[in-house]
């Protein structure tokens, strides 16, 4: 009975090692076609990460075609890209208040409406709830300083923040 007890002990530590394991494999998200990225800033005192996943151009048509102009676009890859402000914060003279929210876009040629929601953590934009809207800003898209491969996102200390695709980008302030 004793070698009986002994040999379940060690089949219980055994799979409690592979799923372990497991789970910390499929956390590790730096091998995926779209890695995770982040962006971070201190502006004037208040902390501001944006967390998001980076599709690549690959050759593709991307505006008004991966990504269609006028519809919800979860603005990345993979989960909802988010942001997290340490302090009630301006987005083009528009207040979000602390806290971590989901960004959406809905890209134009013209004008994106950049959307925060409540719900920071989904994946995609498939379960998006426009009644969890926190805040609603309008940007216009210009030409990038560059051919930007990945989709990235940027943010200086002046609090300019901008997301980077192909040959757009799309500046938004953000403020005290």
């Amino acid at each position: 009975m004793n070698i009986i007890h002994s040999t379940f002990k060690n089949l219980l530590a055994l799979c409690f090692i592979a799923v372990l394991t497991l789970n910390i494999s499929a956390q590790d998200k730096s091998n995926r076609p779209s890695p995770p990225a982040q962006a971070t800033a201190a502006i004037k005192g208040i902390d501001v990460t944006i967390d998001y996943s980076q599709p690549a151009v690959k050759d593709r048509k991307i505006w008004d075609g991966l990504v269609p102009y006028g519809k919800v676009w979860r603005t990345g890859a993979n989960e909802a890209t988010w942001i997290e402000v340490s302090e009630d914060v301006k987005l083009n003279n528009k207040t979000l208040p602390k806290g971590k929210y989901s960004i959406f876009t809905i890209p134009g040629e013209e004008e994106w409406t950049l959307i925060f929601n409540e719900t920071w953590s989904q994946w995609g934009a498939y379960e998006y709830d426009s009644e969890k809207d926190v805040l609603r800003i309008t940007a216009k898209p210009t030409k990038a300083d560059k051919f930007y491969e990945r989709f990235t996102v940027l943010i200086d200390k002046s609090g300019t923040a901008s997301f980077n695709w192909e040959n757009i980008s799309v500046p938004f302030k953000i403020s005290k």
